[in-house]
């Protein structure tokens, strides 16, 4: 977050204004070189051999975890710190042999010298490409694994290549605002050029320690050979409910402490992979943070959520105390056959009325009304405590660009680098346009969203660009815009549940694919990378990734028997895809059955809407006694859009999964920081890459070795990705339907 008025914003101090030798904000000042070499090489040969290789490794290891019960995101970072020393080995064995290629007068050489730090810089944003999901992959998965309809293999790919492309196009509109002023500063890459500079500057290893790159190695091997626990000898330490193993009879004890299915009361994860699944790295997290989401949890599993269900809200009590899944009104899984006409793909009207309104759990329902709070709290918070200060900076900024005013690191790139031509930018956003509309309107017209709805969500996407670029820039927060865009088309095109999902996909996706390229961008500018080579890695690591993202996720679909199919996959099958089921109900909740029934005027929860205004109006107290006790620091710490949206992963997300992230987080990012800060300062980073790494190397030599022939666990009771509470799963009134295993009530 921007430092407040108050604390003496280095945005508005007239002095630091004055220094136009430098940048203006002091936080960039202390951390980026202003020296540059622009003869230094960087799109070379080993750039793309090991940005290419790292891209489709991450790819492929985070869409083959991402379909897992306990998912695995591997971050560039991994890329960042094992490029490094790969690149350097590269540059003292490879011959400097000059390669030219055919038919044309360009050549490269194998080996143009020592390894450069803007190498490493290019081959850390190709990778950073494979992280993350692609968003599209979702509708392949709920197409063929919850619908089960076929999807043309031509239109499926062109979906995941268009939605991740569309918003390089408009990009180009705005980088001269987002990227050119030094007035937006992208805080969050500061912690990359951090990370560069102390890898690339000569490091000696500290007497009696390790340097960083030998740390990373040690706790990658305790790692790699922890993980074959969890991951194989002992799975249900991924999930320990002490709770459920005392009151083995007790619904309510199962409710309280099922950490995969109720609210976790003291459930606790021995498995970095549970950590990190749906979170990311608790490392990454400033301890305000860490404060901000255990107040949010804590209101939301063990207030607002208990009081609901034993109030019977909603007729709570009838049905999964947590879970993604819809119900009818008889407490039984919704039977989407039964309103679904199978010719058209779209919503039965008259089956609907002559079968049930959907129910959701009291979990699902309270999220999506805290959904609601987040994404107003957030414009209602940074209006008051950013807006004043935004405005003035987009004032600035905009004069400051319209007279060519750049900064050092602004003069350096225009005096030593060609600018990307905006006619680039134009050609690839006509040629996805029209990409776009082929795979909406090609193909039977089988994504249901017709030529006008890429349009609309075009005009939603550049629209809510550069306002929320702003804020991103200034303050590294954003405003999630997913369920607007789903709202809106949920209106307009009720009952067609692949047409919501599209939209969503093209209006949400789009701008946000615009922002990571402009932040990226922004980072070559602090790193001094030239234009147009960071354009070409970032387009062609795209590229590269989607078709992997896309390749492995059709592999597995295609290829894993009975894959997101809880009900008949084996209990120790880790294939459960919580994140695609979540995606799956939404799709039904804003497209089959669409906003109008759930949430209209005469909705069965109509009632949520209220969050709106409640997230609204949370920040005004707040801002108000920032006012009046201007002196209390932490006042203004506190962030209703961070609370509101501290539970924004459950489900999929488990209460197990939040109960291990913040005991890491407050033991590393809090107590470690404040006793040992200067250990801290070296190696947290790199502790939580070395993790990473070794547990997804552990966790796809265990699959190929192993699961690929469905082992997956030894036999035994601790052999099963199960907690032992299985009465979590049933309700508490008698009356409705009672699944087996679960005691009749009476």
């Amino acid at each position: 977050m921007a430092a407040s008025n108050e604390e003496g914003d280095p945005c508005l101090d007239s002095k630091i204004e004055e220094k136009v030798d430098d940048c203006p904000i002091e936080q960039v000042r202390l951390t980026v070189s202003t020296a540059d070499d622009p003869s230094e090489p960087c799109m070379t040969f080993r750039t793309w051999v090991l940005g290419v290789i790292s891209c489709v490794l991450l790819s492929f290891v985070n869409q083959f975890f991402g379909y897992r019960t306990n998912q695995l995101s591997i971050s560039s970072v991994c890329v960042q710190i094992v490029a490094l020393p790969i690149g350097r080995w590269m540059a003292r064995t490879l011959p400097a042999t000059v390669v030219r290629l055919p038919f044309t007068r360009w050549g490269f050489s194998l080996n143009p010298g020592p390894f450069t730090m803007k190498e490493h810089v290019l081959i850390t944003i190709l990778a950073s490409s494979g992280t993350g999901t692609v968003y599209a992959v979702n509708i392949l998965t709920i197409v063929k694994a919850f619908y089960h309809r076929g999807l043309n293999v031509m239109a499926a790919l062109l979906l995941v290549q268009t939605t991740q492309l569309l918003g390089y196009g408009w990009a180009g509109l705005y980088r001269k605002y987002l990227v050119d002023s030094p007035y937006m500063w992208w805080p969050a890459n500061l912690i990359q050029v951090s990370l560069f500079r102390a890898l690339n500057e000569d490091e000696r290893r500290p007497k009696g320690g390790v340097s960083r790159f030998q740390f990373f190695l040690i706790v990658s091997a305790c790692s790699f050979a922890y993980y074959i626990i969890p991951n194989y000898l002992f799975p249900t330490i991924g999930s320990l409910s002490f709770i459920c193993w005392i009151w083995k009879d007790s619904i309510v004890a199962h409710q309280f402490g099922s950490g995969l299915n109720g609210l976790g009361l003291g459930a606790i994860a021995f498995d970095w992979a549970a950590v990190t699944a749906f979170l990311g790295s608790p490392m990454a997290a400033p301890p305000f943070v860490l404060f901000n989401v255990l107040a949010g949890y804590l209101a939301l599993i063990y207030v607002l959520v208990p009081a609901a269900y034993w109030l019977n809200i909603y007729d709570a009590r009838r049905f999964t105390f947590l879970t993604s899944r819809l119900f009818d009104a008889s407490g039984k899984h919704y039977d989407l056959d039964r309103i679904i006409d199978s010719s058209t793909f779209s919503l039965d009207i008259q089956k609907y009325n002559n079968y049930s309104e959907i129910y959701l759990s009291i979990f699902f329902a309270v999220s999506y009304g805290l959904g609601f709070a987040a994404l107003t709290s957030t414009i209602s918070h940074v209006f008051l405590f950013e807006g004043k200060n935004i405005f003035r900076l987009w004032r600035q900024a905009t004069a400051k660009v319209n007279e060519k005013f750049l900064d050092v690191h602004g003069r350096i790139m225009k005096t030593n680098y060609d600018a990307v031509p905006q006619w680039w930018f134009y050609l690839v956003l006509l040629l996805v346009t029209g990409l776009s509309i082929f795979a909406c309107e090609g193909f039977g017209g089988a994504l249901q969203l017709p030529y006008w709805g890429i349009f609309l969500a075009m005009l939603m996407a550049v629209f809510f660009t550069l306002p929320v670029g702003v804020i991103s820039a200034t303050t590294n927060t954003m405003p999630a815009l997913n369920i607007i865009t789903e709202m809106v088309i949920g209106y307009i095109l009720p009952g067609k549940p692949l047409a919501n999902v599209v939209f969503k996909t093209y209006g949400y996706i789009s701008m946000l694919q615009a922002l990571t390229f402009l932040s990226d961008f922004k980072l070559g500018y602090y790193m001094k990378i030239p234009p147009k080579s960071m354009f070409l890695a970032q387009l062609v690591g795209t590229l590269i990734a989607n078709g992997a993202y896309f390749g492995t996720a059709w592999w597995l679909l295609t290829g894993v028997p009975n894959i997101c199919n809880v009900d008949l996959l084996p209990p120790d099958s880790p294939w459960t895809c919580p994140g695609d089921d979540v995606f799956f109900s939404a799709s039904i909740i804003w497209g089959v059955v669409g906003p109008a029934r759930m949430f209209g005027p005469r909705g069965h929860y109509r009632a949520l809407n209220i969050f709106f205004l409640v997230g609204l109006l949370a920040p005004v107290p707040v801002y108000l006694l920032h006012r009046l006790y201007p002196d209390k620091k932490w006042i203004p710490l506190i962030s209703f859009p961070v609370i509101f949206g501290a539970c924004g992963m459950m489900p999929p997300a488990h209460a197990v999964n939040y109960n291990s992230w913040f005991i890491v987080g407050f033991l590393v990012n809090y107590w470690v920081f404040k006793r040992y800060k200067h250990w801290w300062g070296r190696y947290a980073y790199v502790l939580s890459a070395g993790m990473d790494a070794g547990t997804s190397f552990m966790a796809v030599l265990a699959f190929f070795a192993l699961g690929n022939y469905n082992i997956y666990a030894v036999n035994w009771w601790g052999g099963v990705v199960d907690d032992h509470c299985p009465l979590a799963r049933c309700p508490t009134v008698a009356g409705g339907y009672i699944p087996d295993g679960c005691p009749q009530i009476h």
